[in-house]
């Protein structure tokens, strides 16, 4: 699927990401400033998440508990310089509880990642707006 949006309309976009998409874990590629992190913040409202959400740059990990009580986590691994500090903080056991997992710069941790998964790919277009890919 691919998508144009204007960031006033990331709302519609989030909802139409959750009704199609089949995994639990996605992976979102783009460069800094494309927009993913406000694009896991529409994904997270859409599932009901109340609590103010932000970037986990930092901690790498940030938990939100969604409107049905399900957990979702959000990580930027952006920061990590090897995938055995991942395994040090635990990553597997969040990629395979099937709770939600959106990961930023997941290139970081290719041999981690499980075998289902889905992809969005951000792009800002010359107008301001984002192209989207989602496989």
């Amino acid at each position: 699927m691919e998508i144009t949006f204007s960031l006033d309309e990331i709302q519609q976009v989030a909802q139409k990401i959750i009704a199609e998409n089949p995994q639990k874990v996605i992976l979102f590629h783009g460069q800094m400033g494309a927009g993913k992190t406000t694009l896991i913040k529409a994904l997270a409202k859409e599932l009901g998440v109340t609590d103010a959400t932000s970037s986990p740059t930092f901690s790498l990990v940030n938990e939100y508990k969604t409107a049905n009580g399900d957990l979702l986590y959000h990580f930027d691994v952006y920061r990590l310089k090897s995938e055995s500090e991942a395994l040090d903080f635990g990553i597997d056991e969040y990629l395979y509880s099937g709770n939600w997992c959106f990961i930023e710069w997941s290139e970081k941790i290719p041999n981690l990642l499980p075998d289902d998964y889905s992809e969005i790919t951000i792009k800002i277009s010359d107008n301001g707006n984002r192209h989207l890919i989602f496989q």
